[in-house]
């Protein structure tokens, strides 16, 4: 194969570089154009059947061979067209030379796809339909992987080429570079099978392997590409494609990258504010842009019309195209078949018909079976069947159970569990159960406990009542068995008894015991298993008289006569094999060749030969056996197929049998094949047979076909192809309507209504020989076996029921029967029909030979957003490259969408071999898409399409303009509604001996403190054992204050007012310098200080908030100090430019002159420091006053004073957590108990422990610290209640958090450490932000927090509409807390500055006393964030000057009652307004598709979203094996369109602990933008969506 590069360079090397892809123009094929032209101009036939050209297509002649195919101009509605010319004159055909098919085989024996789909013309069309798209080339990005992903594929992965595999039913035997061994070439050559299995080459034929070496230009072009990456940081190798002059090579990451991961590393906050549209040099926004563009190219027509569901949320609904194709025919009229003749000698029922062959010719021959070199094994005679069948019959009656209590009774359902290599042991025990009138169940041995489908399988025997389960001797031994030798029970199967039937263990019956036999009647005959789509198994069930007649039938549409002889290449437990081959057959005294499936494996054309050698004159064959017997044809001088009358292609429904059957004749033709001896057959478990092509020895009428447009087809409209359209269908009848059979077509679905001529239905089928019913299921039978077609006019066509084939067709002209495929294969998408056989067909013709493995491929779709999406699932050849992978998925995904005009959803690709297989070695399909949806298929390639797909999503939500402050203000109503505003108690009116109220100033309530009581405790320090580190007195608190101030004034020579950074650890240190510097007059700022093992990332936000915060000084312990100063430190910052360093472990001993005192209660008090969500360093000042105010609130709201107790495990640095550890107990005088949270990493019980043990009644811990807890003591609660834990006193566990609540984590929280006495209402949290530390906060007194549900999408479209639990798109939303005394709140649209009603959701204002006075930074546009801190209304009361809060969110007036007897009005938070985000323009919370994100895998330990260029990007934390990344992409897509109504851009798989998280436990969603794209995260997969 010219064109072809080698990866053996490469691989001997083991590079770590995927060659560049170079597709080299195929060049045109000069002989099959010269031959080609020249029969076109001697008038050769049209349909080229000549045997060089039925192989698998070879791409130069496509073009050529596409324009020879095609036949003349305008055509009737049908224009059927007949196979080889029979009236040209001999010389003029193709002559079919040994040279002509020997280079058949040899183009064929490196293609190993399954031929059933294989079409010359099909495939060419879809060649030129490719050629089309390299026009206008799809720039599709590359996925990128982590090297420890691209697997050298295992030895394991190989399968020696025996153990083969095909699409859907059965397998397709091997065709890799051996060819096929029959059976006297022996054993495959396994070393060079080994060695291509090492090397990866992929050697095109047997003979020879000249395929051109890639490697140069190719390693040129790496080397090139690798002088460019090489500037890049050293540490890790880029992952994703660079983009150099026109090649995308991948370069991969070395193993070892992963083996050690540090903490994640992300660029400075204030280094990386890269906005939306700021472009940021790396890989990754490379690739998203080339994303951004190829979305950006035109896509469908847009629609028009939307319906709504169930809310204003619209989403598109496809509207007709009003181009479509209408079938305009007249109503078909019902096909009758022949009268069935009845014959007089024909038996009254087959067991009687039995009996007379069994007596009359006993010796008379009436099944061989086969050995696996093709050898008979056995002969079954008519006299034996009869007489075993007895003893079978006798022994199943008489033998099991006892005589008052027999096992079996008539009419009970029995199995039959037989190999299929054991057809006359099958056959003895199916006509043993006829003769003692039970119901045989035949089914698939069950090879091991957990088969795909082996327990639906058990389901239909449970449902049945089976009880008793007949098989042979070898099958009992060879199933699993216990270590005690009992068959165990497999899953989902009812308690068997297994009977070996073999003659030598039964009794045998006595002489005047005789079976009971009756004419037919309507008692049930047997049971036929029919597997559905979604995987669940039915019984089909047979009475005796649709037995007799279906037997009947076929015998007189198959001129059966007796002692024919029959070769049967079928399974004989279902469909054709048992009608013919074990049913019909008896009836006619035939004598059946049965050819097993493993002699196939073997031998392709073992049945061939047998024809041969029995002078057979009926074959019962399915197209795939055709094809195996193609590739292993090797021009055998021997075969002679003049003997056979007639050939049952048994899957003819199938319409890409065609091919075969084309290809079959065109070959074997010579060998005395005659073309109308091929019969296509339709049938159904349902309708048994539905139609068969009956043997003519009128060779001049030739068989009819149809070529059909396939997008015709997809409205489910006839229309014959003028063949310059890519897309046809080219169909084979399959023959009459059987005798004394009625048949029509009905509309799919809805009223089975007759379809008219030109239109595809559901053919349906009244006749006596057709199932009754699915066993046990009433309903599903009425809707299947008893249908009353009706015509237009809605008359009943006929008194009689019909029966649903599940087929698809028409009949056409001359009442021949077309069949275009399968209901259950059908996927209806936008409207339109579409057939997963044809989509197999299309994706199997891209590069055929190459890719797909075996053509081992599976298509089905899945329902996402209201519509069915086409999944496509295909094993990948074990050598195929990263880049052979992304080539043949953009080339199918460009193949299906110009041929079928529809977008695949999802391509997978997994590796060779892991698909579940059926028992005949198909891909079982229901499994396979079960696994899909249960993310547990690893695919190793996928690529995603919903951008191309998804057409159906919401209309982008246009703003209304707002209402004009006129109409709406009325008093306190705005548009009809209350104002949404609310406020805790009055500061003013309460009445209490608050004694620190005197002072103005916290260092005067410390001194006042110190004096009144000097030895009351104020803070304990808690160590990781949970006993007593450290504590302070009032007054040593003041003592050490005091050295401290000294200390300032001396050593720092500091001046009241300047700035003074305290980097200390949680504990009493801090506390102590806070008030040193108050005692100053210094404004302290406190700093977390930097992590000793991961200074490099810690440092910078250290250095930042000290130069930010102009402190004048920095005071520390001895330790931290030498930190600062140490080598690492320098590596991540410049250490000289610290301000002066002051260490407080060395105090002086002298007392200060005098404590400052300010002057003014609005002076500064300290600075708080945080870094925000979205990665924003922000310090706010506060005031004296605001601070006193602040504490006092606090105090009222959980009524603090000295003799409490609060326990504290939370990070003292900034918001409420800074004035909980450090200022409340100086104002209340009670006693704090502190947990540092960094203990509980190494005693999670340590803050539980320490409440118990103290019988705390309020405690303040963080998400980080209640998540820490939850997972950490999940499995310990007993233990640790028998330590005595007991949280039975706890009144107020509040989390301090600056979002909304969450409320999944406190709910576990809650119900876990329920058994140690912890009340559910104790829990709640608080709120609050920047301008105002704490809006809210659950006190002791009120009500307990309440939780209502909002609809997810009105809350999109900034609305809030209460539903009820549980229902759709419902999300549940906890109060924060109660608002603190002394705070105003109001809700005020954060674009107009408008008042807004009760229960819209808008921007929380705040208005308090201790609001923060104003941001504290050199950055920033001050004009900008001036209006955070003074903000007015714009109408209504535009007087009180507000504070924005910058969180959007709600208020509700509640039933309840407040402490003061008012009705309360709880806040709701919703989300930041800096972290939602705009799409489609509506307005998303990341943490709501996060949530679902979590929910969809069970592997997501975490997840984070945020937008790039207006593309959602979804990281997910994977905790499993990195095979497990690939299963996330489509489930992650899937849920985020479902319940967002969004399509994710880009999916990113990584680690557990990249995403990083800030002290309070907020996900740094914009740090991880950053490090994402500027290529740090090390990701394990990255798909990128289309």
């Amino acid at each position: 194969m010219e064109g072809d590069i080698t990866q053996k360079g490469y691989e001997k090397k083991r590079s770590k570089l995927i060659g560049a892809y170079l597709p080299q123009p195929p060049t045109a094929n000069g002989a099959a154009v010269v031959r080609c032209r020249r029969q076109h101009s001697e008038g050769a036939p049209r349909r080229m059947l000549q045997a060089g050209n039925i192989g698998v297509c070879d791409i130069r002649d496509a073009a050529v061979r596409e324009r020879v195919a095609s036949t003349a101009g305008n055509r009737p509605l049908f224009y059927f067209r007949f196979g080889v010319d029979q009236a040209l004159p001999p010389e003029r055909r193709a002559p079919v030379t040994p040279a002509s098919s020997s280079r058949y085989h040899r183009r064929r024996s490196s293609g190993s796809r399954d031929e059933r789909y294989r079409s010359d013309v099909h495939t060419e069309a879809v060649q030129a339909a490719l050629a089309k798209h390299k026009e206008r080339k799809m720039a599709v990005p590359m996925p990128s992987k982590r090297r420890s992903l691209v697997v050298q594929t295992s030895m394991d992965a190989y399968t020696p080429p025996d153990t083969s595999s095909g699409s859907e039913d059965e397998g397709s035997v091997q065709g890799d570079s051996q060819g096929t061994p029959t059976s006297s070439q022996g054993s495959i050559n396994m070393e060079h099978w080994i060695s291509q299995a090492i090397h990866g080459s992929t050697t095109s034929t047997t003979s020879s392997s000249s395929t051109q070496s890639g490697g140069s230009g190719a390693a040129h072009r790496l080397a090139d590409v690798m002088a460019q990456t090489h500037i890049e940081n050293h540490s890790a190798p880029p992952d994703v494609t660079t983009y150099t002059s026109e090649h995308a090579v991948p370069v991969e990451r070395p193993q070892g990258s992963t083996t050690s991961r540090t903490a994640p590393k992300y660029g400075n906050a204030e280094l990386m504010e890269t906005g939306d549209g700021v472009p940021v040099s790396s890989r990754v926004s490379a690739k998203i842009q080339q994303l951004v563009n190829t979305l950006k190219r035109p896509k469908r027509p847009p629609l028009r019309e939307f319906f709504v569901d169930d809310f204003e949320e619209l989403l598109e609904v496809q509207q007709p195209d009003p181009n479509q194709p209408k079938p305009e025919g007249a109503q078909m009229l019902a096909m009758r078949g022949e009268q069935l003749g009845v014959v007089t000698n024909w038996p009254p029922s087959l067991e009687a018909a039995l009996q007379r062959w069994g007596t009359i010719s006993p010796k008379a021959p009436c099944l061989t079976t086969m050995d696996t070199n093709g050898k008979p094994l056995y002969i079954l005679t008519y006299g034996k069947l009869w007489t075993r069948s007895m003893k079978v019959a006798y022994n199943i009656l008489h033998k099991l159970g006892t005589k008052q209590e027999p096992m079996v009774r008539p009419g009970d359902r029995v199995a039959l569990v037989f190999p299929n290599n054991d057809p006359a042991a099958s056959m003895v025990a199916f006509y043993g159960c006829l003769l003692a009138e039970v119901v045989p169940v035949p089914i698939e041995v069950p090879l091991t406990r957990k088969d795909a489908g082996s327990q639906q399988i058990g389901f239909l025997l449970g449902s049945c009542g089976v009880t008793v389960a007949l098989t042979s001797d070898a099958c009992h031994k060879g199933l699993p068995k216990s270590p005690t030798g009992e068959i165990p029970q497999f899953k989902g199967w009812p308690k068997l008894l297994w009977f070996v039937t073999e003659s030598k263990h039964l009794s045998k019956p006595p002489r005047d015991w005789f079976p009971h036999i009756k004419d037919a009647n309507n008692d049930t005959a047997y049971i036929e298993y029919k597997t559905c789509k979604d995987g669940s198994v039915l019984g089909v069930t047979v009475t005796r008289i649709a037995l007799l007649t279906h037997c009947q039938a076929l015998t007189q549409a198959c001129g059966y006569t007796e002692a024919e002889t029959i070769v049967n290449v079928l399974d004989f437990k279902k469909d054709v094999g048992l009608w013919h081959g074990i049913l019909t057959s008896v009836m006619n005294m035939m004598h059946v060749i049965s050819i097993p499936y493993s002699l196939m494996k073997v031998n392709p054309l073992s049945w061939i030969q047998k024809v041969c050698q029995y002078k057979a004159k009926v074959a019962c064959v399915k197209s795939r056996d055709m094809h195996w017997a193609l590739v292993a044809h090797r021009d055998q001088r021997d075969i002679n197929l003049s003997s056979l009358r007639m050939l049952i292609v048994a899957d003819g429904a199938n319409p890409w049998s065609i091919s075969s059957c084309d290809a079959f004749l065109n070959v074997f033709q010579s060998k005395g094949l005659r073309q109308e001896v091929i019969c296509p057959c339709a049938s159904s478990p349902e309708a048994l047979t539905v139609a068969i092509r009956r043997p003519t020895d009128d060779s001049n009428q030739p068989p009819g076909r149809g070529v059909l447009s396939m997008h015709g087809l997809t409205y489910g409209v006839i229309r014959v192809d003028s063949e310059e359209k890519l897309s046809v269908l080219t169909v084979q009848d399959v023959g009459l309507v059987m005798p004394g059979a009625i048949m029509c077509s009905v509309k799919p679905d809805g009223i089975p209504q007759l379809c008219r001529t030109d239109e595809v239905g559901e053919l349906c089928v009244c006749a006596v020989a057709t199932g009754t019913s699915y066993y046990g299921l009433s309903g599903m039978t009425k809707n299947t076996f008893e249908v009353f077609p009706v015509t237009s006019s809605g008359a009943p066509v006929s008194e009689y029921p019909f029966v649903r084939t599940g087929l698809l067709g028409f009949v056409g002209p001359g009442g021949l029967v077309f069949a275009v495929g399968k209901m259950d294969g059908l996927m209806v998408v936008s409207g339109r029909r579409h057939n997963a056989d044809d989509i197999v067909a299309t994706a199997l013709a891209v590069e055929p030979m190459k890719f797909v493995y075996r053509g081992r491929i599976a298509v089905f779709s899945v329902t996402v957003l209201h519509d069915e999406r086409i999944v496509i699932v295909a094993e990948q050849r074990p050598d195929s490259t990263e880049e052979d992978s992304f080539q043949w998925m953009s080339r199918v995904l460009q193949a299906i969408d110009s041929i079928h005009q529809v977008g695949v959803y999802c391509l997978a690709l997994v590796p060779a071999n892991t698909l579940p297989k059926t028992p005949l070695g198909g891909i079982h399909l229901s499994e396979t898409k079960q696994l899909f949806l249960e993310g547990s298929l690893h695919p190793c390639n996928v690529l995603m399409c919903p951008h191309t797909c998804v057409t159906n999503l919401p209309k982008p939500r246009q703003k209304q303009p707002e209402i004009g402050p006129a109409s709406v203000m009325v008093g306190n109503l705005v548009s009809g509604k209350r104002i949404a505003q609310a406020s805790g108690r009055d500061l003013g009116q309460i009445e209490d001996n608050d004694q620190a109220r005197k002072f103005l100033f916290l260092s005067e309530v410390l001194q006042w403190r110190a004096q009144t009581t000097p030895d009351h405790v104020l803070y304990t320090l808690l160590n990781c054992r949970g006993t007593i580190a450290n504590s302070l007195t009032c007054v040593q608190l003041h003592k050490r204050a005091e050295k401290i101030a000294v200390m300032l004034m001396e050593r720092g020579h500091l001046q009241d007012g300047d700035h003074v950074a305290l980097v200390y650890p949680p504990g009493i240190d801090l506390i102590a310098a806070f008030y040193g510097c108050l005692y100053a007059g210094c404004v302290p700022i406190t700093v977390r200080p930097p992590h000793p093992q991961n200074i490099a990332t810690t440092l910078p936000t250290v250095k930042m908030i000290v130069e930010v915060s102009r402190s004048a000084c920095l005071m520390t312990t001895q330790l931290i100090c030498k930190l600062l100063r140490s080598r690492e430190a320098a590596a991540a910052v410049d250490v000289r430019a610290w301000p002066p360093i002051l260490d407080t472990d060395d105090l002086p001993k002298k007392r200060p002159a005098q404590i400052y005192k300010p002057s003014n209660p609005d002076t500064l008090a300290y600075l708080d420091f945080s870094v925000s969500t979205t990665g924003m360093l922000a310090g706010v000042k506060m005031s004296h006053a605001a601070t006193s105010a602040f504490c006092r609130s606090i105090k009222l709201q959980c009524e603090l004073y000295p003799s409490r107790e609060v326990a504290i495990c939370l990070d003292p640095y900034c918001g409420l957590g800074f004035v909980l550890w450090c200022l409340c107990s100086v104002y209340s005088g009670h006693q704090s108990i502190l947990i540092p949270p960094a203990e509980l990493e190494t005693n999670p019980a340590l803050w539980l422990l320490a409440v118990s043990q103290y019988k705390v009644r309020d405690t303040f811990c963080s998400y980080s610290v209640m998540e820490l807890c939850t997972k950490g003591l999940g499995s310990q609660t007993e233990s640790l209640k028998a330590r005595g834990l007991d949280l039975s006193r706890v009144r107020t566990c509040v989390v301090v958090a600056e979002e909304r609540p969450r409320i999944a984590l406190t709910q576990s929280f809650s119900k876990l450490f329920k058994d140690l006495g912890l009340h559910p209402r104790a829990v709640s949290t608080s709120f609050g932000c920047r301008v105002n530390l704490a809006i809210c906060l659950q006190g002791t007194s009120g009500p307990d927090p309440t939780t209502v549900y909002v609809d997810m999408r009105a809350l999109r479209h900034d609305r809030v509409r209460l539903v009820e639990r549980g229902s759709p798109h419902s999300l549940p939303l906890m109060e924060s807390g109660k608002i603190l005394p002394g705070v105003r709140i109001i809700i005020a649209n954060p674009e107009t500055k408008g008042p807004l009603g009760d229960s819209h959701l808008g921007e929380i204002w705040v208005h308090s006393a201790h609001n923060a006075s104003g941001y504290f930074t050199i950055y920033g546009d001050e004009s900008l964030q001036s209006d955070h801190f003074n903000s007015r209304l714009s109408f209504g009361d535009t007087q009180t000057v507000w504070a924005r809060t910058g969180y959007l969110g709600f208020l509700r007036r509640t039933e309840l009652t407040d402490a003061n007897g008012e009705r309360h009005d709880a806040l709701y938070v919703v989300g930041a307004l800096d972290e939602a985000m705009e799409l489609r323009g509506m307005r998303y919370h990341p943490i709501d598709i996060e949530t679902s994100v979590i929910r969809a895998h069970k592997s997501v330990t975490e997840c984070a979203v945020f937008t790039w260029t207006n593309l959602l990007v979804v990281v997910v934390e994977l905790d499993g094996s990195e095979q497990e990344a690939l299963d996330l992409v489509p489930l992650v897509t899937n849920v985020v369109l479902e319940e967002h109504y969004l399509v994710v851009g880009v999916v990113v798989v990584v680690d557990i602990g990249v995403i990083p998280i800030n002290s309070r436990g907020e996900k740094q969603r914009m740090h991880l933008r950053d490090g994402f794209l500027a290529d740090q995260l090390d990701p394990i997969y990255v798909a990128y969506n289309m």
